[in-house]
């Protein structure tokens, strides 16, 4: 049987060593008590130590770092990008040089290292205003607001350093831009691209988009998009990203996460991201799994086709995250609801619990170790039994003072 090994230890990662364990021995490194309850095999080896015939790489910091590099000299099959690939979310000043050179429709932006150039800049802009981190700050680093004075205080405390450090210390400041969004996962093999079903993630804490911006709150898949949307998707963003990797020499093999926004002058690009996204993967992986293997080992070998198309579904996912999330988690409170394997203790058809942020709290059951802690999915024939699915699941779930939105794909379903 094929050997995989998933690198991560979140939400993300259990939902990909779930589906891929349909049909590989599975190892995640790594990992969490949630991910081994469900019976997945989980160490604290490095990837470097173990054997696999794929390792498929979670979070962007080991990509960021070179992971996939050193695996690949090691003639070990990575899905993932090398470090010259993974520059493109590890730097979103790189990301904008690269969206110029390649012709990419995108926010209109500035770099900037020095405050007083750079808030002489925001003062020239309309709100809403985009603040941007140049470097990974683990999906924390942008803040998007109305107010000019927030965007400046904003801008002055990422570079001096006090907000997220060396990462913060060049800014990126963006239009904002107006429309809906979208997040389309495309696998890249160096030459081609095929995307998996669109889908659409909720990052503001609140419901109705209100509060501050997280790691994302729940999302759904498939998010509709029309024909003619697509089409301009294809030819005016993904295909001129795949000329300009081709053009730095950039032999790209994994997935690249497009982050888009749909305005009324057509679809742009806010950012790349250069792997799965978190919490997307929960609702694609449902929708993908008898095929996942095949697709992301052909994707790592170089000869990605398009991904099968026959109709799956849909899935729906709901983030618990602790009390005082995202600004100040406040972990240990004991997680009520679920089974010794990390599931409903009261099960419910099609319906799995991702484990984000837990451990075990030394008598069988669960207590909150992280700011998200789950992903309450759902997968049905359409979204909106699919949604009405994750809910009833999530309602048998308690973790005291849990935060948790009630509008995931309620426009959508």
């Amino acid at each position: 049987m094929t050997r995989v090994v998933v690198v991560g230890g979140g939400g993300r990662e259990h939902a990909l060593a779930w589906g891929l364990s349909a049909a590989a021995d599975v190892v995640v490194t790594p990992g969490n008590d949630g991910i081994a309850a469900h019976g997945i095999t989980c160490t604290s080896a490095p990837a470097t130590e173990l054997d696999a015939d794929l390792v498929v790489v979670g979070p962007e910091a080991p990509l960021v770092a070179g992971l996939a590099d050193e695996l690949r000299a090691r003639g070990v099959a990575v899905l993932g990008p090398g470090a010259a690939g993974a520059r493109l979310e590890g730097s979103k000043a790189y990301l904008k040089e690269f969206l110029a050179a390649a012709g990419v429709a995108t926010a209109a932006h500035g770099t900037f290292d020095d405050v007083d150039a750079a808030l002489a800049y925001l003062a020239t802009m309309t709100p809403p205003y985009v603040i941007k981190t140049d470097g990974l700050a683990a999906g924390k680093g942008v803040l998007v607001t109305t107010s000019h004075a927030e965007a400046a205080a904003d801008v002055a405390a990422k570079l001096s350093g006090a907000a997220f450090g060396a990462a913060g210390r060049r800014v990126v400041i963006e239009e904002g831009l107006v429309g809906t969004e979208c997040s389309l996962m495309l696998l890249c093999d160096g030459e081609r691209a095929a995307a998996l079903v669109p889908a659409q993630d909720f990052k503001r804490v609140g419901d109705g988009d209100q509060g501050a911006n997280t790691g994302g709150m729940g999302a759904f898949a498939p998010r509709a998009l029309d024909a003619a949307t697509r089409a301009r998707v294809d030819a005016e963003i993904v295909a001129p990203t795949l000329v300009e990797l081709r053009r730095r020499h950039i032999d790209y093999r994994g997935v690249l996460y497009a982050g888009l926004m749909l305005t009324d002058q057509g679809p742009k690009l806010l950012e790349y991201n250069v792997r799965f996204g978190d919490p997307e993967t929960q609702v694609l992986v449902p929708l993908v799994r008898d095929d996942l293997l095949a697709t992301l080992a052909a994707t790592a070998a170089g000869h990605v086709d398009a991904v099968p198309a026959r109709d799956r579904g849909a899935a729906v996912t709901v983030v618990l995250a602790s009390p005082g999330y995202p600004e100040a988690p406040q972990v240990g409170g004991p997680v009520s609801g679920l089974g010794p394997d990390g599931q409903l203790a009261d099960p419910l058809e099609g319906v799995v619990v991702f484990h984000a942020g837990t451990r075990h709290d030394g008598s069988g059951g669960f207590v909150a170790a992280g700011g998200r802690v789950l992903s309450v999915t759902a997968h049905a024939p359409t979204l909106a039994e699919a949604r009405a699915r994750a809910y009833e699941a999530a309602g048998r779930i308690d973790l005291p003072g849990m935060v948790w939105r009630h509008d995931i794909a309620a426009g959508a379903a």
